[in-house]
């Protein structure tokens, strides 16, 4: 049952060439006091929070106000189908409606992230940063109260320190992609290409005031916290097995009883349901994880200016059909040591600075191809503008 549910529901279903793929994105920030670093409240009776901000950039906007489904906290529907809501630190996510233009996704996620920036007082900054590179994590206090998370903090820190600032300090910027004609091939490629999605996009070296040791702390704080559910696939020849394997070997913090007890016990036990399993899942963080499309966990939180960059990098790669054939054959099996590398030293790593030219040379003349219905002329220079500044310098925003 658990296996027909990952085929009919996570993993997309192939789809035909003369169907337009839908791209989307979801883009972390994370507002902050400029002078002090800290970061601002998600609400307060007195004083600037973010909810605030998000309340004074939408009045005009069409912005809805409604309560989230995770936590007794508010979200917002916005007017194209998108959403923001909070990450337990108070990290403010837009998850944009997907779109078969990137250009048009671009321009949507710039707007809001520029309307809440208007709306932000002069002392409030939105840090596009991997992880809050300045604040001890005693400093940040939780801000949603959900059983979900609190249940989630208890496993992490039965295994070390990570999930805290995990859960309360990092951003990312995920790409969101359909399957294509052939899903699992472009699962495969996805899983492959990680590590260069954390080597480009880094930014992250610095933590508590303090340099790391990595171009992308982000990265090594969601590989450490739990190796159960994060992590590479993609290297199995039955990826739906492979994945099913992943999901019931996971610990099942959730469930009632044991919180280290892993789904399949509770599943041999016959104490789950379907919706127990589908909530299950949802506290998985491999790199890419299916939810019915593919979603790329790998990149640093990418300044707004640059946002056209890690979509024109994946579109080219996986939309282009002969590019997904090549790929496949550049980029080998999904290596999980290449994404500790990548985390730790970016594109100093040899194997990463000497193929992530190719693939980004790959990219754009893929989303060329594929012509302005997708990308606009505009949105293909601004990523040629980043690869040229850092990728192909061997560089990536850490290294500034």
């Amino acid at each position: 049952m658990l296996a027909h549910d990952l085929r009919q529901c996570v993993f997309p279903s192939p789809q035909s060439a003369e169907c337009a793929p839908r791209i989307g994105a979801e883009v972390e920030v994370i507002p902050i006091d400029a002078r002090s670093g800290r970061p601002v409240p998600l609400d307060a009776h007195a004083g600037v929070s973010s909810l605030s901000i998000l309340r004074r950039a939408g009045a005009s906007a069409g912005w809805r106000e409604r309560r989230s489904a995770k936590a007794n906290v508010p979200e917002i529907a916005l007017p194209d189908g998108g959403r923001i809501t909070f990450e337990p630190g108070g990290q403010i996510e837009i998850s944009a409606a997907p779109n078969v233009s990137l250009s048009v996704l671009v321009g949507r996620l710039q707007d809001t992230i520029a309307a809440i920036a208007c709306a932000a007082p002069s002392g409030v900054r939105l840090l596009s940063c991997g992880i809050d590179p300045r604040t001890p994590i005693d400093e940040v206090a939780p801000q949603l109260d959900a059983e979900r998370y609190r249940r989630m903090l208890r496993h992490f820190d039965t295994i070390g320190p990570w999930g805290a600032r995990m859960m309360r300090q990092t951003a990312s910027f995920q790409v969101c992609v359909d399957g294509g004609a052939t899903p699992e091939r472009t699962w495969r490629v996805l899983n492959a290409l990680a590590p260069y999605m954390v080597a480009i996009f880094a930014n992250s070296r610095r933590y508590a005031g303090h340099e790391t040791g990595y171009r992308s702390f982000r990265s090594h704080v969601w590989r450490s916290l739990d190796p159960k559910r994060t992590g590479l696939l993609g290297v199995q020849d039955d990826v739906v097995e492979e994945y099913l394997t992943f999901a019931l070997d996971a610990p099942a913090f959730l469930m009632p009883g044991d919180s280290t007890a892993s789904f399949g016990d509770c599943v041999a036990r016959g104490a789950v349901s379907l919706d127990d399993w589908r909530l299950h899942l949802s506290t998985l963080f491999p790199e890419v994880r299916p939810r019915g499309y593919f979603e790329l966990r790998s990149a640093d939180a990418v300044a707004p200016e640059w946002y056209a960059a890690p979509l024109v990098f994946v579109a080219g790669l996986v939309y282009h059909r002969p590019n997904l054939e090549a790929a496949r054959d550049v980029l080998g099996s999904p290596d999980p040591d290449l994404l500790v590398r990548a985390g730790r030293d970016g594109l100093a790593d040899p194997v990463l600075r000497a193929t992530a030219p190719t693939l980004c040379d790959m990219a754009l003349e893929g989303c060329s191809a594929l012509g302005g219905e997708l990308v606009e002329q505009a949105d293909l220079e601004r990523a040629a503008e980043y690869f040229d500044r850092y990728t192909r310098q061997g560089l990536s925003p850490a290294d500034e």
